[in-house]
């Protein structure tokens, strides 16, 4: 008799972690899916909000969060890639109120988008699986002023490597130039600086088919901002001129046609 109660208790079991089963992985399928771009979005909004406020709340940043980085993949957790200058004054956690594990962050002077960059981006958008990208420029930006004086005639003697690596800037400064005729030396350099943000977009599309496919597909949203480094707060750019840039890299004939690297799949 003892026997066949253990048999049925076991039976029991059995039968009820078959029936659960689906419904726990479901669970924790649901509590690790990300959210969508818009709900991301306005995520980024509200932390910095919070940010300018002073009411930041601190998240992901205590010692559990740093056991939790040394033993999870970055992957399930971090909701945006952010590409951005690497000027002191914009410290990317702490303007969009995140911790650890929650941005995959890209820096290099002038937040621009060459080879290194985009591949950054490809792997934070494509392996990170991060729902959006930012491409934030800031105010009063070193390199897009370098660039506007050497545009104006202005320009010093630089260091070898960084003329190659502020040249992506030179064509934004042009068209701030060309589209604001009456604004004279250095007032034309907030124009640059939201110029240069959609340079950075148009370099990002028309050298990864990636990124496209990745954003045609609904996968991930690209955004544009612009940070101001004496307030804190995030100007967002309209998400439309994305969306005009994107046609405007498929149409190029000289975009990047294959998303993988050669022998890839």
């Amino acid at each position: 008799m003892k026997n066949q109660m253990m048999k049925g208790l076991v039976t029991l079991c059995c039968v009820l972690a078959l029936t659960l089963l689906p419904a726990i992985s479901g669970a924790t399928e649901k509590a690790a899916k990300k959210p969508s771009p818009d709900e991301v979005i306005k995520m980024l909004k509200e932390g910095n909000q919070r940010f300018v406020k002073g009411k930041c709340v601190h998240p992901n940043i205590n010692a559990a969060r740093i056991v939790q980085a040394g033993k999870e993949d970055q992957g399930k957790h971090a909701y945006a890639t952010v590409i951005t200058c690497s000027d002191s004054r914009v410290p990317v956690e702490f303007i969009f109120d995140s911790g650890i594990m929650d941005i995959f962050v890209v820096r290099v002077a002038g937040n621009v988008c060459d080879t290194d960059e985009i591949g950054s981006i490809e792997y934070g958008l494509a392996h990170v699986n991060t729902p959006v990208l930012v491409v934030l420029g800031h105010t009063q930006c070193g390199a897009v002023t370098a660039v506007t004086h050497a545009v104006h005639g202005k320009g010093h003697a630089l260091e070898r490597n960084i003329p190659p690596l502020v040249d992506n800037i030179e064509p934004a400064v042009r068209r701030a130039v060309e589209k604001h005729p009456d604004v004279k030396d250095d007032g034309i350099v907030p124009f640059a600086i939201e110029e240069n943000v959609w340079q950075a977009v148009e370099d990002l599309f028309t050298g990864s088919a990636a990124t496209r496919n990745i954003v045609k597909e609904g996968k991930a949203k690209v955004i544009g901002a612009i940070y101001d480094v004496g307030t804190g707060k995030i100007n967002w750019l309209p998400e439309e001129k994305v969306a005009e840039i994107l046609a405007k890299a498929e149409a190029n004939p000289k975009r990047a046609m294959n998303p993988m690297a050669e022998g890839g799949h």
